[in-house]
Parts: structure tokens; sequence; C-alpha cells
């Protein structure tokens, strides 16, 4: 899933997001309303975590906006103040769930996988598909030929990419950024590891392979 965290408080905001990246997630973060109005605007995501109160422009608004350009990404909105009116206007403004603070990840992680159960929230679907490979982003499960393959949250995360993004190369920098949530060159060859480990598990054991590499280019998964 790509997820994003609108949150001021510095603290809070890296918890969820740590979180949701050990399990393989990809989670862009911002701490600002307006930001997080722009990026939930441009950006394309299966949720939205949203704090409700966020200096400047603060959640409601944020919501009430995005709702108002027809963006139907879900949201999840977080709050300090829990009480029934404060529900019912987060609610009324478009929220799709509501969770008080302090909460447990556990808890918020369950609510966005329940978020994205729902067919209506999200465009992409649930099950991605290459030929006799099958990812399912809900349940976390991939098989071939009806093999299941145990992948490590980041290779899952990978393949996940590539077969959302199925016939466009994807640029080692676009990897990086995605999947590791690193805006650098880190000068290491993690992709390239990572990518060899996932050809080991999807493609090697199986007649025709998936995962093309396109020298001086990146990576993909054909169309076809």
């Amino acid at each position: 899933m790509k997820l994003l965290v609108i949150e001021d408080d510095r603290a809070t905001n890296d918890y969820i997001a740590d979180g949701f990246r050990r399990e393989g997630h990809s989670v862009d973060q911002v701490m600002t309303g307006q930001e997080g109005l722009v990026q939930a605007s441009v950006g394309s995501y299966d949720v939205v975590i949203l704090d409700r109160m966020l200096p400047g422009l603060d959640g409601i608004a944020v919501l009430k906006t995005l709702r108002g350009a027809k963006n139907k990404t879900a949201v999840i909105l977080l709050t300090a103040v829990d009480s029934v009116d404060d529900r019912i206007e987060g609610l009324n403004a478009g929220a799709d769930d509501y969770l008080g603070k302090p909460f447990a990840f556990g808890e918020l992680s369950a609510r966005v996988a329940a978020l994205v159960r729902r067919p209506q929230m999200s465009d992409e679907p649930t099950v991605l598909r290459a030929r006799d490979l099958e990812l399912d982003r809900l349940t976390r499960k991939v098989t071939r030929a009806g093999q299941v393959i145990d992948l490590m949250p980041r290779e899952f995360a990978l393949l996940e990419l590539l077969l959302r993004r199925r016939g466009r190369v994807q640029t080692r920098t676009m990897l990086l950024e995605a999947v590791w949530d690193i805006h650098f060159d880190p000068q290491t060859n993690v992709v390239e590891t990572h990518i060899s480990r996932l050809r080991n598990k999807v493609d090697k054991p199986f007649d025709v392979p998936l995962i093309e590499t396109l020298r001086g280019s990146g990576y993909r998964i054909d169309a076809e």
C-alpha cells in the first residue's frame, strides 16, 4: 500500500510511518495541512492518515477541500479530542474512519487494512497479476503457478511497486524513493541486491522470467 501521513508532531508522525514501513508499505510524510493537501491532491494514495489538530489549515479543512475536489482517497482522522460531537463533525466532513489519541499502532494498521478492503475506497485492484504471478495487497500473499512465495517486507514492497506500474520502467532512484524512502543516492547496491533476491524467488524456479532489466534505465515487469 501507499500511505500519506499528515501529522505535525514529529514523534507521532515517525511512529506511524516507521510502523507501516516495517510492514513493507510505502509512506510519505508531511507536517502541515497545506503540504498535506497538496500531496494528497497530486499523489496516488490508498489511505491518508490525517491529524485533526494541525496548525494553520487544520485536518477538517484539509478533508473538506479534498472531498470538495472529488478526491475519494480513504482518510483516517486522528485526534486527541474524542467527543461524540467531534467524531460526528469529522465523519460529516468526509472522514472514512476516526481514531482517538493515544492509539496502538496495531489498531491503526488494522483500520487501514479494513479501509482498503472496501473496493470503493481504491481505484486499484487488491490483487495484482502478471501472467501466472499473483500478489494480494491485503493478505500479503504472493503465488506463482499456484505456489506460495515467501517474501520479506522490502521484497514484497518492491514487487508490489513493479506490478502496480507494469510496463513502465522504474529507475534505481524511483525505487529508492518509493520502497526505501531514500531521496538521495546512498552509493549502495541495495536495489540490485533486492532485485536479485526477488528474481531468485519469483523468476528462477519458473520457466518464464518476469522481471526485466533495461541496461542504463532500470527495471520493469512487462505489461503483456
